[in-house]
């Protein structure tokens, strides 16, 4: 399918800054790539953000919240760009798990998003990318970022784990409405705020585990939810459970099955 002829532009920042809230991530690059995840498939084009080392599909340029997400962390290596057909430039990341085929506008396109793939994932600015000076600067600027990024992140998993607070996944942040609260004092907030959301992620009784805590808009009747940790990832006790790979997706869950009439939580200052 053809991509669109289009100079990225940033998103407007009300888009922006929600796409920043659900990921919890710093956004190193951004711009369309059609996507195959086989070579059986068709390529689907998305508006693509690599975010620490995540790349997040939106179907639409302005969609606040992504269709899907892939982690490239264990990246192992990543095939030379080259042109096809129709002018586009083709590459292929191999990951543990399988293949991603991954296709630009242009060949110049290609260079750069392989060129901050590979920055992020293999934590050195790649010395065999033909890029230009202005190019190499910004791959720089990202490679600090996410080197701080990965010592904040360490320097905080070290931190729960010595004050035995509950688990958390080492690749993203917690999400914007995590509150270190009981659950009374999350009742109290739900009731007290209604302008600020109506779900609270919260730690567990057990303080291992999560809970989640919602207000019903219709008839303001509050429930709770038992999220529980297990490997890396965390299940909903719910009648047919349900498992999820991080919080921010347990979250994205309860606010999808309800079609939007759940609202995460956030304490505006």
């Amino acid at each position: 399918s053809e991509q669109p002829e289009e100079t990225p532009q940033p998103a407007p920042r009300r888009i922006f800054q929600e796409r920043q809230r659900l990921t919890g991530l710093p956004l190193y690059f951004q711009g369309y790539l059609s996507v195959r995840h086989s070579r059986c498939q068709e390529f689907r084009v998305y508006w693509t953000e690599l975010r620490g080392t995540t790349l997040f599909f939106y179907d639409d340029k302005r969609a606040p919240t992504y269709s899907h997400k892939l982690d490239i962390s264990a990246l192992t290596s990543a095939t030379s760009v080259y042109p096809d057909e129709n002018g586009s430039a083709q590459f292929i990341l191999m990951l543990s798990n399988g293949e991603l085929e991954l296709k630009a506008n242009d060949y110049e396109s290609g260079k750069e998003w392989k060129g901050f793939i590979l920055t992020v994932t293999k934590l050195s600015v790649p010395p065999d990318e033909s890029l230009l000076p202005e190019q190499l600067t910004r791959l720089q600027e990202v490679l600090e970022k996410e080197k701080k990024r990965r010592i904040t992140l360490n320097n905080c998993s070290s931190t729960s784990l010595n004050r035995k607070s509950p688990p958390s996944s080492t690749l993203t942040t917690m999400p914007a409405c995590f509150y270190a609260v009981s659950r009374r004092e999350a009742m109290e907030m739900l009731e007290k705020n209604p302008s600020c959301g109506n779900l609270i992620l919260r730690p567990g009784s057990d303080s291992k585990n999560y809970a989640i805590t919602i207000r019903r808009e219709r008839d303001a009747h509050l429930k709770h939810y038992k999220v529980r940790s297990k490997g890396t990832s965390y299940i909903i006790e719910l009648e047919t459970q349900v498992t999820l790979p991080s919080l921010q997706d347990v979250v994205n869950y309860f606010v999808t099955q309800t079609r939007g009439n759940l609202k995460p939580f956030v304490i505006r200052t």
